[in-house]
């Protein structure tokens, strides 16, 4: 998936993800399959594997959006003279 100039996701669209990934969590919980959750949600196999390790490692805090993702300033430091 490309991005527009700018990059990342729009904070709307971060917790839109967010939401279906602890939707997610609450079915790993009741047992279901990682192929019912993904039929369920719309998204692929894969996703929903890598969700269920998180969850298994970090329970749901561990699905939780990180945040926007941007580039590091560049500093005084970074920079040559």
């Amino acid at each position: 998936m490309r991005y527009p100039q700018g990059g990342g996701l729009t904070p709307e669209r971060q917790a839109f993800r967010e939401r279906i990934r602890l939707d997610a969590a609450e079915r790993f919980a009741a047992g279901a399959s990682n192929a019912e959750v993904a039929k369920d949600l719309r998204v692929s196999v894969r996703s929903v594997q890598r969700w269920r390790r998180a969850w298994h490692e970090a329970g749901t805090e561990g699905l939780r959006s990180a945040g926007p993702v941007s580039r590091p300033k560049l500093t005084t430091a970074n920079t040559m003279t």
